[in-house]
């Protein structure tokens, strides 16, 4: 059964920082891309982050550029999101999700999702 849990999340002043884990089981992980979605309450599940299986390609939504960063580690089965500068606009619930293809930034393209983590950055 392939698991994928996120933690990491929580309520954090604009300008901080937090960083997000996702934590798989089930499936071999090196084979699968991983990618970062959010969803703000009221809008569409949108494309963060991917990062292929080596982490030598990574791709971002201009949102988060310079922002953000994916990384990975292949031996934990673990793939991170360091947001740092957080803004307002970036509270959503966060969402990994496994991908065989990179990079793909349409949600329905991914094969498997966790069950999010809520983020909230204060004003």
């Amino acid at each position: 059964q392939v698991q994928l849990v996120e933690s990491g999340g929580g309520l954090v002043q604009a300008g901080g920082s937090l960083r997000l884990s996702c934590a798989t089981s089930g499936l071999t992980f090196t084979r699968y891309v991983m990618g970062w979605f959010r969803q703000a309450p009221g809008k569409e599940r949108e494309f963060v982050a991917s990062i292929n299986w080596s982490g030598s390609r990574i791709y971002y939504a201009d949102s988060v550029k310079g922002r953000f960063t994916i990384s990975r580690d292949n031996a934990k089965k673990t793939v991170y999101l360091q947001m740092n500068s957080l803004k307002p606009e970036d509270t959503a619930v966060y969402y990994c999700a496994a991908d065989t293809l990179f990079p793909r930034t349409t949600s329905s393209s991914y094969n498997y999702w966790g069950q999010g983590t809520q983020v909230t950055v204060s004003s």
